[in-house]
């Protein structure tokens, strides 16, 4: 017969779960306390991943590993900080074109909400808000305590990289399940996702899950999986979390490419340009975070809300505000094109024929952007900040031939002309417009 202390042996957990059945909350902490202190080999831990991956996980065992990596570091304790307003946060499953974050978390911030922001970095076809952000001069992702509070303080949101504290037992299982194919794992992203949130100490969160082509989640069952994983684990584990189901089978907005994106959301923050679908995303998730913090009575009232801080300037004035907060020129809202990288080469792509937009490849555009520079093959590669595409054409949208699509930002003419030809490709026009389809799909409570 097995003492408790057999029990709690790699092999032995392993074991139980390989065989289907349910771990205890002891096994799981086990299995985090090696992740950190190293007494788990990398072997185990993959094979205990794969353990997971194959035979699933309950709701239960998935709260109980997302709080279990959670408290594997750091937990952020803001009482100091004596910050006024609720703490709230938004998180995207990832897509192209996806800036929504520079926009919530000033409008967020001039509506009364407090956004400490942890964000990532890309891998893949989709962009990183810390990749973005650094294409601004100055902007400092990795401030120490005393700055974070400082930027909290005055600019009322400060988005940021993950510390080395925070959910370390979550970066090596990460590191793990990258190499092994246990990726694609419902309960494991969602540990992985939301331990790096309860570890902010937040007070509220909305999830912004992307669908189609262009997504992770290709198709709306593992979305919609994906999403109510989420947010009952969240909650399950005291966040209060909501989730939307968003389009991702398009760009979303016109500009692809990290400068070209952050330019897009001081433009979009300045009301020079707005493109309907990144406003309604925005509005919606925004909205969303204001009732959660008690902001606003119900979502028509946070939807004004939204809007007047859009309209009014002040959304505009949070974000100059975090940005100088953090290192950023003071004047960086007044003089973008001053400071943001421009490429060398900057080629339009005209329509090969007349008709309606019908149908992009979202993912390989993505991935065309990674071709220019502007993304990460793996973890160590160098971005171009400058690269990337603009002023893209929309699903629906009427173009006769020679009228512009996109425009390349390249390096040079070489790599120019090879996006421009690929982008072709991965465009459809075709005589009739497509049917459409909402970009906001599909609201999750508690």
């Amino acid at each position: 017969m097995l003492t408790e202390k057999h029990t709690m042996l790699a092999q032995e957990i392993i074991r139980i779960k390989r065989d289907g059945q349910t771990l205890e909350r002891a096994h799981i902490d086990a299995f985090v306390r090696g992740l950190v202190d190293g007494s788990w080999s990398e072997g185990q831990a993959a094979a205990l991943a794969m353990a997971m991956f194959l035979k699933g996980m309950s709701r239960t065992e998935t709260v109980d590993l997302t709080r279990a990596m959670t408290h594997s570091g750091l937990v952020m304790d803001w009482r100091t900080a004596h910050l006024n307003g609720p703490l709230l946060d938004k998180h995207s499953t990832g897509g192209v074109g996806d800036k929504v974050s520079l926009m919530l978390a000033p409008i967020v911030a001039a509506c009364g909400g407090v956004v400490p922001m942890i964000s990532g970095r890309g891998l893949g076809h989709t962009g990183g808000t810390l990749d973005k952000l650094a294409s601004i001069p100055g902007y400092n992702a990795a401030p120490d305590v005393a700055a974070l509070h400082r930027a909290l303080k005055s600019a009322g949101c400060a988005i940021i990289g993950q510390t080395a504290e925070l959910a370390p037992a979550d970066r090596r299982l990460y590191a793990i399940r990258d190499v092994t194919a246990t990726v694609e794992s419902v309960p494991l992203i969602t540990a992985s996702i939301l331990s790096k949130k309860l570890a902010a100490g937040l007070q509220g969160l909305v999830m912004d899950v992307k669908v189609g082509n262009g997504a992770f989640a290709d198709s709306s069952a593992m979305a919609t999986t994906l999403a109510e994983s989420l947010v009952q684990v969240a909650n399950g584990a005291d966040l209060p979390t909501r989730a939307w189901l968003t389009d991702m089978n398009q760009v979303l907005g016109s500009a692809c490419g990290n400068a070209l994106e952050v330019r897009e959301a001081v433009d979009f923050l300045t009301g020079h340009w707005r493109e309907p679908r990144l406003l309604d995303v925005t509005r919606a998730l925004s909205a969303e975070l204001l009732v959660m913090g008690g902001l606003a009575a119900d979502d028509a009232q946070a939807r004004q809300q939204v809007d007047d801080a859009l309209h009014n300037g002040r959304a505009l004035e949070q974000f100059a505000r975090m940005v100088s907060a953090l290192g950023g020129p003071v004047d960086f809202c007044q003089r973008p094109g001053h400071y943001l990288p421009t490429a060398p080469v900057q080629l339009p792509v005209l329509a090969p024929c007349s008709g309606f937009v019908a149908a992009m490849a979202t993912r390989d555009i993505g991935l065309a952007v990674v071709e220019l520079g502007g993304g990460r093959r793996q973890a160590s590669d160098t971005i171009d900040a400058r690269v990337g595409f603009s002023q893209f054409a929309q699903l629906g949208q009427a173009v006769q031939a020679g009228e512009l699509l996109t425009v390349v930002h390249a390096a040079d003419q070489r790599t120019a002309e090879n996006a421009s030809r690929a982008l072709l490709t991965h465009l459809q026009i075709a005589p009739q417009p497509p049917i459409g389809s909402p970009v906001l799909i599909r609201r999750l409570l508690a």
